[in-house]
C-alpha cells in the first residue's frame, strides 16, 4: 500500500540539527515542533529557525539553544525524560529507539553496558532536542517510510568529551554497519553521531531513490559552509509508488569446491553489507566427483559490482557468472507493534492494496526476549498477533 515516503539524500553528511532543519524546510511545522518539545520540561529549552545560503543554496539553519549541564545524562535519565514528555507515540518510540542505539553505540565503543553510558555530548539537552524534534516533524509530516542514501566518510580528527578521536567518530561507524559508505576527501565531521543513530534507527534502508511522487523537498544546513560541497542535507517528501511490479536483478554467482565451510557464512555476510537483496547456498556435486556448493545472490542492478567484488574477496572463487532477471515483487512497507512494552517492527506485504504478510523482524524479537526474559518465539508470537489485530482492522 503506498505511503508517504522520506528520503534523506545525504549531500555532506548529515546531523540531528541538519535534519531538523531539513524536514522545516519541507512543510514540518516549527511551530508544532516546538510545543511538543515543551513536553520536555528543560527550562531554557528552545529551537532558533533562520535561513541561510551554502553554495547558493538557500536553507534552513536550526540552533539548539540549551542550558549548559554539568553532569553528563545516563541512558535511563534520557529515556525517563522522552517517556513522559507526552510525545505523539509513533515520535516517542522513535525517539527512544534512536537513543537506544546511541547507547548501544557508545557502551560498544567504550566497553560497558548501555544502561551505564554516560552520553556527555551525545546526551546534551541539544541532541535530545535534535532526536525529539525530528521524530515530531516526521509525525507532522505524516512520514511512514525513511530511505537514507549512502553516506560520505572523511578523514581527519574531532575532539570529543573522550579526547580526540579519528574520523568517522567510532560511535558513528558502530551505528553505521550495514550502511554503504564512500570515502572523500574533506577533513570535517559529516555525519555526527546523532544524525546516524537518527537514519541507522529511522531507515529500512539504503541506497538510490525509491520510486515516489514527490511533493516537497528541503534543505538544512550545517553550521559553516565547506568548499569542497554545500554543506547540506536534503529531504525529498512524497508519495511512496511501491516497488516496481517487474523489478530487474542481477544474479550473481559462483561454484566453489575448494573453501572451508566455516567461512561460506561471512561470504554471505560480506554480500548481504554489499547491498545484496538475498544470499543463499545449495549443495552441488564438481568435476571428479568433489562435493561443493553453489553460492548465488541477488541484487539491484546497481549493487551489483559491490556484491560480486564482496564475493570475490571473501571466497576462493577465480570467477563469477552474472544473469539478469526480472522479479515480481509485492509492495512492502513497516508497522510497528509493541511487545512486553518495547517497539517490534512487522514487515508487510501486499498485492494491489490487499494485504497478504505479515512477518515480524527477528533481530527486533530477539532483542525483546533478551531484555523480557521471554522466548523469541513467543515474542514472534505475540508481534504477529498484535500486527493482526492492527494492521489488519
Amino acid at each position: 500500500m503506498p505511503g508517504r515516503l522520506l528520503y534523506v539524500d545525504c549531500v555532506a553528511g548529515v546531523a540531528g540539527d541538519m535534519l531538523l532543519g531539513a524536514l522545516i524546510d519541507a512543510g514540518a511545522d516549527a511551530d508544532g515542533v516546538r510545543a511538543g518539545l515543551g513536553g520536555l520540561a528543560v527550562d531554557g529549552l528552545r529551537l532558533e529557525l533562520s535561513r541561510t545560503q551554502r553554495h547558493g543554496i538557500a536553507a534552513a539553519r536550526l540552533e539548539v539553544i540549551a542550558p549548559v549541564e554539568d553532569t553528563p545524562r545516563r541512558w535511563l535519565q534520557v529515556r525517563e525524560l522522552i517517556d513522559t514528555a507526552g510525545l505523539p507515540e509513533r515520535a516517542r518510540v522513535r525517539a527512544q529507539e534512536t537513543f537506544r542505539r546511541l547507547a548501544e553505540a557508545e557502551g560498544a565503543v567504550h566497553d560497558v553496558a548501555p544502561e551505564d553510558v554516560h552520553f556527555h555530548e551525545l546526551g546534551a539537552l541539544d541532541a535530545l532536542a535534535d532526536v525529539c524534534g525530528v521524530a515530531l516533524a516526521l509525525e507532522d509530516l505524516g512520514i511512514e517510510r525513511l530511505v537514507c542514501s549512502p553516506l560520505p566518510a572523511p578523514r581527519g580528527f574531532v575532539d570529543a568529551a573522550h579526547g580526540r578521536l579519528p574520523l568517522p567518530a567510532p560511535a558513528t561507524l558502530e551505528l553505521l554497519k550495514g550502511a554503504p559508505l564512500h570515502g572523500v576527501d574533506v577533513s570535517a565531521e559529516l555525519v555526527t553521531p546523532t544524525g546516524a543513530a537518527l537514519v541507522a534507527s529511522l531507515a529500512e534502508g539504503y541506497g538510490p531513490l525509491p520510486p515516489m511522487q514527490l511533493e516537497a523537498v528541503g534543505y538544512g544546513a550545517g553550521s559553516g559552509e565547506l568548499a569542497e560541497r554545500p554543506n547540506l542535507v536534503r529531504v525529498l517528501v512524497g508519495e511512496w509508488l511501491g516497488d516496481r511490479a517487474d523489478a530487474v536483478v542481477s544474479l550473481i554467482e559462483t561454484n566453489l569446491d575448494d573453501m572451508a565451510p566455516e567461512l561460506v557464512p561471512d561470504a554471505a555476510d560480506a554480500a548481504f553489507a554489499a547491498g545484496a537483496l538475498d544470499v543463499w547456498t545449495t549443495p552441488a556435486q564438481m568435476k571428479k566427483g568433489r562435493p561443493g556448493l553453489v553460492i548465488s545472490a541477488l541484487a539491484r542492478p546497481e549493487a551489483e559490482r559491490p556484491v560480486a567484488d564482496a564475493i570475490l574477496r571473501t571466497t576462493t572463487a577465480l570467477g563469477l557468472r552474472i544473469a539478469h532477471l526480472e522479479r515480481v515483487e509485492l509492495e512492502r512497507d513497516f508497522e510497528v507493534v509493541r511487545v512486553h512494552g518495547e517497539p517490534v517492527r512487522v514487515k508487510v506485504g501486499r498485492l494491489g492494496g490487499e494485504l497478504l504478510n505479515l512477518a515480524p523482524e527477528h533481530d527486533d524479537c530477539m532483542r525483546v526476549a533478551l531484555g523480557s526474559g521471554h522466548t523469541v518465539k513467543s515474542v514472534w508470537a505475540a508481534a504477529l498477533a498484535a500486527a493482526e489485530r492492527e494492521v489488519r482492522r
